[in-house]
């Protein structure tokens, strides 16, 4: 195999403009966003000494996104998405530059800080399901796995490089400035995303209010595929999440050396990056069902070896396989997801979607530390890992069409933007 068929499948930067400017202002945008979650932690922290506070920030993000997400994903499917992705782009970029003033007055209670926080969030929650429908109505359908993994690659990156270019800015400008500069993030994003055509809904519009969001439940329950991945998707992310056990796993194995427990994330990271920069083959192979499956057992069993491993550059393999299954299993997920879902009920999906990757590490993370409460942190990943496995297992065992994995190359080619999908299957 050639290397440049190795690497990243780039034939979406070079058939569509429109998509090529718009990964251009999602990166841009995701760095920023990404130095704003460091500058609004360490804001919190500095001003407050306190664990609960900064624990807060995690839930001032994620539980907007939860409690609007499947609305917002109901009038995103009744409306034109390009409009309804700049509102949301509009209203971040206000967030950060609210958040900027109150950085450079300071004086500013905590609370206010993170009601500011809780409101970019929501705006987030209102583009995030109007985003998801992007890829799959400018490129052709079997492209779809190729431009979510430049997607996926360009923000891995900029979460490895935002935390970075925060802390050099911090030093240097402070916190109003790192806010400033992600309300201009917003702005690339928005002058980006500002000459997309109009996309309403192909098909039937949702629903208003609760009507909408229960068809778009109706399909996610009765589409065998869709509902497989997502719930593989739970099964590896509630079972054997192993972030809030690093510490604790570090003290216990490696005498709580800091430059250790820092190498944990890092070899996630790693390994996702790798993994995403290198998937061509994976992406031209158009099977994500079987993909995602193995993908998440893989990342299972490799947690459950870093939870029985004394050895630090043992721990480190296992991590950096870890990452790299799981960036293959969210990849695959989201081209599940975006392929085999209806136009008209892609906003409410792609909300649930972003709903379980919101929750499912949340759930995990408690899950992982109630687990170790009682036990020990090794414990915790080895069962955790184990319980990955078998559920994987079972998801698969009771989805054929899952494990025979229909792709974008088993549907008949398409022109971008003319989407058709399966029907609901019998349940």
């Amino acid at each position: 195999m050639s290397l440049a068929r190795a690497l990243v499948d780039v034939r979406p930067l070079r058939t569509s403009p429109l998509f090529r400017r718009l990964l251009i202002g999602r990166t841009v945008s995701t760095l920023g966003s990404f130095m704003t979650v460091v500058t609004v932690m360490f804001q919190v922290w500095d001003a407050t000494r306190s664990t609960v506070w900064s624990g807060s920030v995690g839930l001032a993000q994620a539980l907007p996104m939860i409690g609007i997400g499947l609305f917002a994903g109901s009038w995103v499917d009744r409306a034109d998405r390009r409009r309804v992705y700049l509102l949301g782009n509009a209203g971040q970029a206000a967030c950060s530059l609210l958040l900027a003033v109150q950085g450079f007055t300071g004086h500013v209670p905590v609370a206010a800080v993170l009601a500011l926080v809780a409101v970019q969030a929501s705006f987030g929650a209102v583009g995030a399901p109007a985003a998801g429908v992007f890829v799959p109505r400018l490129l052709p359908k079997d492209q779809v796995a190729a431009g979510l993994a430049l997607n996926q690659v360009t923000g891995q990156a900029m979460m490895l490089l935002g935390p970075a270019v925060a802390g050099v800015v911090l030093g240097w400008w402070g916190i109003g400035v790192c806010y400033l500069l992600d309300a201009a993030s917003f702005g690339v994003s928005f002058a980006a995303s500002f000459a997309l055509p109009a996309m309403p809904p192909v098909g039937e519009q949702s629903r208003p209010g609760l009507g909408g969001v229960a068809d778009g439940l109706r399909f996610l329950t009765g589409h065998r595929v869709v509902r497989g991945a997502l719930l593989t998707d739970l099964a590896a992310t509630v079972l054997a999440m192993p972030a809030s056990l690093f510490p604790l796993v570090n003290s216990e194995r490696f005498d709580g050396d800091p430059r250790t427990l820092g190498l944990f994330l890092s070899a996630l990271a790693v390994g996702g990056v790798a993994t995403t920069a290198l998937s061509g083959p994976v992406t031209r192979l158009a099977r994500p069902g079987p993909v995602m499956l193995g993908a998440a057992g893989t990342w299972g069993a490799a947690l459950a070896g870093f939870g029985l491993t004394t050895s630090a550059w043992a721990g480190l393999g296992f991590l950096v396989v870890a990452g790299a299954a799981d960036a293959l299993a969210v990849l695959s997920r989201t081209t599940i997801v975006q392929t085999c879902t209806p136009d008209a009920l892609l906003g409410r999906v792609t909300a649930a979607e972003t709903i379980v990757g919101q929750a499912g590490p949340q759930l995990g993370n408690l899950r992982a530390g109630a687990v170790a409460g009682w036990s020990s942190g090794a414990t915790a990943l080895v069962t955790g890992g184990l319980l990955c496995l078998a559920a994987v297992t079972a998801v698969g065992t009771s989805t054929p069409e899952l494990r025979r994995g229909s792709g974008p190359a088993d549907a008949p080619a398409q022109p971008a933007g003319a989407l058709t999908a399966p029907a609901v299957e019998p349940g």
